[in-house]
């Protein structure tokens, strides 16, 4: 029987060369920290718990301890509000089946992570796509997601700081989309992945599921704390309808999450701020070294540093185009970058000339003079 979804086209990708070639330079998480970096932020009771740690089942909702660190990230939630998975991939499999079906119309921000838009057209639902403006910094325009409006409309899907742009709406007009979902009636969810990573703090958003009662915050110790190998990430909401929902459908995927895993996610979360402030300081000492190379080859590219998060979509200017650059960059020089076919969007066109590139790793200069002796060539 063949699988209602297609190829997951970046994932399919990085199974190729993620643990084949020199650099990731497309990198859409943080440099990790060693287990032993993170037991020595721990204090001694969490360390001695963690390693005098049972290997056996968790709580299928999380245990208590994680949720309640989870919870205290938020401004108005508890630990109830909190329902833990196998790292975020595994909630949007879920919510977007979970949250719109046959009838049901979502109105989603593209480009996006595919399986935001992929799920959903899958499980029957119509959906449509609002592009943000290349022209205007990835801006939201919130009179095309009005336009898009339908009466049918349940879901409104959005993800800031953007993967792949960078991109990141001011508060006005943040607030606003959620004022519009709670005026019409439709659902908001917000994939908060990247959220923590601001440079300027003053421009980190409120999250959502503290803005409304029925919106859904996603989260995930992955990309802005740089810890996707312990594959932990969370739904967050005060409608607990929907999220006893989603638990039962947890039961047949993950059913739990890995003890060790938690224990882990506690502690850091428990240094959160430290850990923040750790990986904005690797993003503020990459930004010049990604500026000089960018000015270096003006002439093939343009670029603008990301508003939030850690990963950027410059243009290619070259005659070969983008897709022909980064397979010989990989191919030849052992470097990775994401080309825009992997972004490709059935709701919305995302221009083809476009490529994500990471800045959050401490091999960036290297991996970036490895590009220029390609490019040179």
């Amino acid at each position: 029987m063949p699988s209602r979804f297609p190829d997951f086209r970046l994932e399919a990708h990085y199974a190729r060369w993620e643990f084949t070639a020199k650099y990731n330079l497309a990198a859409s998480d943080l440099e990790t920290l060693r287990i032993s970096d993170l037991l020595a932020m721990a204090s001694d009771e969490d360390r001695e718990g963690f390693e005098q740690l049972s290997l056996g089942y968790t709580p299928t909702w999380g245990g208590d301890k994680l949720r309640a660190e989870i919870a205290a990230t938020y401004d108005s939630l508890s630990p109830d509000d909190v329902l833990v998975f196998a790292g975020a991939e595994e909630a949007i499999f879920w919510a977007m089946q979970v949250l719109a079906g046959p009838g049901d119309h979502v109105i989603m921000t593209v480009p996006n992570y595919q399986s935001m838009e992929t799920i959903p057209l899958a499980s029957g639902a119509q959906v449509s796509g609002v592009l943000l403006d290349s022209s205007d910094g990835w801006g939201l325009d919130l009179d095309m997601v009005r336009a898009a409006w339908r009466p049918n409309t349940t879901l409104v899907a959005v993800n800031f700081p953007n993967n792949p742009t960078g991109a990141l709406p001011d508060p006005e007009t943040w607030r606003a989309l959620v004022d519009l979902c709670a005026e019409r009636g439709a659902r908001l969810f917000s994939d908060e992945v990247y959220r923590g990573l601001e440079l300027d703090r003053d421009r980190m958003l409120t999250q959502a599921a503290d803005l409304d009662p029925t919106a859904i915050s996603l989260n995930v110790m992955s990309k802005s704390y740089g810890l996707a190998g312990l594959r932990v990430g969370w739904i967050a909401s005060r409608d607990h309808r929907v999220l006893e929902q989603l638990e039962r459908h947890k039961h047949y995927t993950s059913m739990c999450n890995s003890g060790p895993s938690e224990a882990l996610a506690t502690i850091a979360l428990k240094n959160g701020e430290a850990i923040w402030a750790r990986n904005r300081g690797l993003l503020q000492s990459n930004l010049p070294v990604f500026e000089d190379f960018f000015r270096t080859h003006q002439d093939l590219f343009e670029w603008s540093p990301p508003a939030g998060g850690c990963v950027t979509f410059p243009r290619y200017l070259g005659p070969d185009g983008v897709e022909a650059m980064t397979a010989g960059l990989v191919e030849e020089a052992g470097v990775i970058l994401l080309p825009a076919s992997l972004f490709r969007s059935d709701l919305a066109c995302v221009a083809d000339d476009r490529f994500r590139m990471g800045l959050g790793r401490t091999d960036a200069e290297e991996a970036l003079q490895t590009f220029d002796s390609f490019l040179r060539r």
